[in-house]
């Protein structure tokens, strides 16, 4: 299987490359197991899955904009880089914070499906590795954003494909030790698997 590795900080990689690898052989979910909370617990009904997924998709791509603008232009000038954990938390939470209100006006029903798991995105470790991993990979801000896009992608493809799964699961004939918690491990191991299954074809570490 050919092996494509992308340099960090290149800027002639092609963001659709990026984005593809973000989803599917770098997925935030299933290949780097950074915001399993929410997966596993939204992913009842697929409109909440939906609607958080969409929220993370937002979060991602222009919290990962504006870290990287931060980081480039602040905080590498001014030598303060080890401010970067304090600053993209920071960043990340007002951007949550704007996202809930939105939501919250926008659509109540889904605000309240959502419950304690909006606010949560604040401390949801997958916005804050993909901001993280930008800057250890040296991304360039082009880079940064169609990075946080593809994360959220396939953050969001995975979580929609899990409430897929537990949907057509409800009918089905569940040994009893299995029900809940333990097929939803089990299914999700499975997903697991199959997306590492494919990191050999893009490498964008």
């Amino acid at each position: 299987m050919m092996l494509a590795a992308i340099e960090a900080g290149t800027p002639d990689v092609s963001p659709f490359v990026i984005i593809f690898a973000a989803c599917i052989t770098e997925n935030m979910v299933l290949t780097n197991f950074l915001g399993m909370c929410p997966f596993l617990n939204v992913s009842r009904e697929l409109k909440s899955s939906s609607g958080l997924g969409l929220a993370v998709i937002f979060v991602l791509t222009f919290t990962c904009l504006l870290n990287a603008l931060v980081y480039k232009y602040v905080l590498v000038p001014l030598e303060v880089e080890y401010l970067r954990f304090i600053v993209f938390i920071v960043v990340i939470a007002a951007f949550v914070q704007f996202v809930e209100m939105v939501i919250e006006r926008v659509s109540p029903l889904l605000y309240m499906a959502l419950g304690i798991f909006l606010p949560l995105i604040t401390v949801n470790c997958a916005i804050l590795g993909a901001s993280l991993f930008m800057t250890i990979r040296n991304y360039t801000v082009t880079q940064s954003v169609t990075y946080g896009l593809g994360s959220g992608l396939g953050w969001t493809m995975a979580i929609i494909a899990m409430a897929g799964i537990r949907q057509k699961l409800i009918d089905s004939r569940i040994p009893k030790p299995l029900q809940g918690p333990g097929i939803t491990l089990i299914v999700a191991g499975i997903m697991s698997l199959a997306f590492i299954g494919f990191s050999g074809m893009l490498n964008i570490r």
